[in-house]
């Protein structure tokens, strides 16, 4: 008779308790490793600017979409996929089958499909990323003739 009264009074206990954990918010502290904190530089800001810069992630975070392998997705489905033009970080002379690269606006792609292609070597050239069909993107360096289907790590 006492285990049948304390399933359901158990049960009202975890449904009122959700939404308060589902709403818990996480300081930069408790994600980060004290290496990266470290690495960040957050380890240099007094404890009110730290507090600040949660309070503001508090409020402009959003919610984070995962695949069923736990990969982050960029564009969700009911996103809208934009071409964008930036600017390569360092040296580029082509892809080499598996190449990844980092833009100047912090994103890092990675060439989506085998083959190597040979460009003039130029620095910081300019890239356009534009959408392609059933959710690809494609690549294109200026002063190189080839393009490059490449997919979003970052």
């Amino acid at each position: 008779m006492r285990t049948r009264l304390m399933l359901p009074a158990a049960l009202a206990l975890l449904l009122t308790a959700l939404p308060v954990m589902a709403q818990q918010f996480s300081s930069l502290e408790e994600r980060m490793s004290a290496a990266d904190f470290k690495a960040a530089g957050l380890d240099k800001l007094s404890p009110q600017e730290l507090q600040n810069l949660d309070d503001w992630l508090r409020t402009h975070e959003q919610t984070k979409v995962v695949s069923a392998s736990g990969a982050p997705v960029f564009y969700p489905d009911n996103q809208p996929r934009d071409k964008f033009s930036t600017h390569l970080v360092g040296h580029f002379n082509g892809w080499a089958g598996h190449t990844t690269f980092t833009l100047d606006n912090g994103q890092v792609w990675k060439q989506a499909e085998s083959g190597a292609y040979s460009c003039p070597g130029i620095d910081n050239p300019e890239v356009t990323i534009k959408p392609m069909i059933l959710g690809s993107w494609l690549m294109y360096v200026q002063g190189c003739n080839e393009s490059v289907r490449v997919d979003r790590v970052k």
